[in-house]
């Protein structure tokens, strides 16, 4: 029997702002609570070797220049007339190693330009590698 007969059924509907209220402090709760560990870092043990290392010495190329603007290449004072004749006298010096170092040894008197003269025959002769000879100031001076 149907004694509700003017009556339509409600339709009954879930409200969501409680259930998002509660799941939002279980998640504030697990948040809180839980403790957080860090992961370990790979730890790796190397080989060890016990040996010298190869040195392998560039061949050398001294170059040095005076207070009066003379030449050495090697020790060996050299006579030229322009950068083209230094780059020359590089090259012989050079004999034919593939890769060799200019060390510029200039006077602390001697002018830039000499210097600058080195550098450019070095590049004219087609080496690369370029590095300044120093000395360590004496104790007395």
């Amino acid at each position: 029997m149907n004694f509700q007969r003017g009556r339509t059924r409600e339709e009954p509907d879930i409200n969501l702002i409680p259930l998002i209220d509660v799941l939002l402090v279980i998640l504030i709760f697990l948040l809180v609570s839980t403790t957080y560990s860090k992961y370990q870092e790979l730890q790796i043990n190397l080989p060890q070797a016990q040996g010298e290392q190869a040195v392998a010495k560039p061949n050398i190329i001294s170059v040095g220049v005076d207070v009066e603007g003379r030449y050495t290449v090697n020790g060996q004072l050299v006579s030229f007339s322009d950068v083209t004749g230094l780059a020359e006298q590089l090259k012989l010096a050079a004999r034919g190693t593939a890769e060799p170092v200019i060390a510029i040894g200039a006077d602390s008197g001697a002018t830039h330009q000499s210097v600058v003269n080195i550098m450019a025959a070095a590049r004219q002769a087609g080496f690369t590698h370029i590095t300044f000879e120093t000395q360590t100031p004496t104790a007395g001076k």
